[in-house]
């Protein structure tokens, strides 16, 4: 079923879109951990991000030659390309994790691992060296990613960068021609079924907006141009308690499954109107490396029978009607809030799209599969739409790159938290917030 009439007696019938999934590359099909080491997912990065670099760096610096970091001489001006690590006095260890059991205060705060004597190094297979200057500030920067830079090694052994080229923007396919009608897609996040956060009656009013069941007949008509629906991550929030590897008691069994079956309902109410994609994120009972793979069918049988429901994966990316779009479930702009310092979280996505790598953090902190021969979080074409669910608060904003490539930035709020969700149209990009309240006012 890929559509349904919103109004029989008006014969209000909804828009369609074309859909193509382009996931396959985050799925993890015949790959089988044998003990291979994450440094491999780190040799395939540096390989394919340093032949891209090479070919960029003929435009940016062609007078200097290229050299291995085993390779510099002291005093003499060359490019380097490897991988940045970042040394942090306050990254967590494990014993630091032990010790944090026997103390009664804690050794580092939460929410950012910053310290003003941080300081970079760059390695490729040959060795690796400490960066100085000022050029490049530790702050912006996380391990992982990999870069060109342009400077000489000094007499302390530092190597002193004068200046600094990033892989910039992919290329992008081309913009289709602009179409004379309206077409949305609904993204929203943070749903967190089955906590105590979780509003019910809030969620079902965005089910019937998107469905057409509530409004006036303009709404109705605003409701039959929703194309297209993305879940975003943390739909569900099942007690931790309840999943330690013992046998469960019906009741238990009980408190695991409600939140599950309460969401299904739903999910089946949008399926049979409109095309849903849904996601897994941090909280979902789904694997939590990434990328995170989609969920089984089975946890969502009413919503499943239709042809419209797809479980997808983590980092999730499709085309509607040639408009491609990339998306997270949070997960790597939070660690990159961690370990780097921005303005907004809109900056955090700016730099992955600029440095072709949504997740650079993975594996050194973020956690992903150990890939052998590839690293599927390159980012080798450019989205026109990218998107971060389970923020706190909404944000958008366009990039555009170089080439004339242009990027609509969203970072998608949590549902329970805040009512809001979002609202994109294919003919333009723009968007704008849905937002739902259940409070009176006294």
């Amino acid at each position: 079923m890929e559509a349904m009439e919103i109004d029989s007696e008006k014969n209000l019938q909804r828009k369609q879109s074309i859909y193509n999934s382009l996931d396959e590359k985050f799925l993890i099909h015949k790959e089988t951990y044998r003990g291979q080491q994450y440094s491999q997912i780190y040799f395939a990065r540096l390989h394919l991000m340093r032949t891209l670099l090479y070919s960029l760096v003929h435009d940016w610096k062609p007078h200097l030659p290229v050299c291995t970091i085993l390779g510099l001489e002291e005093g003499k001006e060359c490019i380097v390309v490897g991988t940045l690590y970042k040394h942090m006095k306050l990254k967590p260890r494990i014993l630091d994790e032990y010790s944090k059991e026997r103390s009664a205060t804690p050794l580092v705060k939460p929410h950012n691992f910053m310290h003003p004597d941080d300081h970079l190094i760059l390695e490729d297979e040959s060795g690796r060296v400490k960066i100085g200057g000022t050029m490049l500030s530790p702050s912006a920067y996380v391990t992982g990613v990999i870069v060109a830079l342009h400077g000489k090694e000094s007499g302390a052994g530092d190597f002193t960068v004068q200046d600094v080229l990033e892989a910039g923007l992919p290329p992008q396919i081309e913009f289709p021609l602009k179409s004379k009608e309206d077409k949305f897609v609904v993204l929203f996040s943070g749903l967190s079924v089955g906590s105590s956060r979780s509003n019910p009656l809030e969620f079902q009013l965005l089910v019937d907006h998107i469905t057409g069941h509530l409004g006036d007949e303009k709404e109705q008509g605003t409701a039959a141009q929703i194309v297209h629906v993305v879940i975003a991550g943390s739909s569900l929030e099942i007690h931790g308690g309840l999943i330690n590897g013992q046998n469960l008691t019906p009741k238990d069994q009980s408190r695991m499954s409600e939140p599950i079956k309460e969401l299904d309902i739903l999910l089946a109410q949008i399926a049979v109107s409109v095309p849903l994609d849904i996601m897994p994120g941090p909280k979902d009972p789904a694997n939590f490396s990434l990328p995170q793979q989609p969920f089984n069918r089975y946890l969502f049988p009413g919503a499943a029978a239709y042809n419209t429901f797809r479980a997808c994966t983590n980092p999730h990316c499709f085309e509607l009607d040639s408009i491609r779009f990339l998306g997270t479930s949070g997960q790597n702009v939070h660690d990159l809030e961690k370990y780097s310092e921005a303005k907004d979280k809109v900056e955090f996505m700016e730099r992955t799209l600029r440095w072709r790598h949504l997740a650079p953090t993975a594996p050194n902190t973020l956690r992903c599969y150990p890939f052998t021969d590839r690293d599927p979080f390159l980012i080798e074409s450019c989205p026109h739409v990218y998107f971060v669910g389970n923020q706190d608060t909404f944000a958008t904003s366009v990039l555009k790159g170089s080439e004339g490539q242009l990027v609509r930035l969203i970072s998608i709020p949590k549902f329970c938290e805040t009512g809001v969700a979002v609202v994109l149209n294919l003919k333009n990009l723009e968007c704008h917030t849905l937002s739902f309240g259940t409070q009176f006012s006294s």
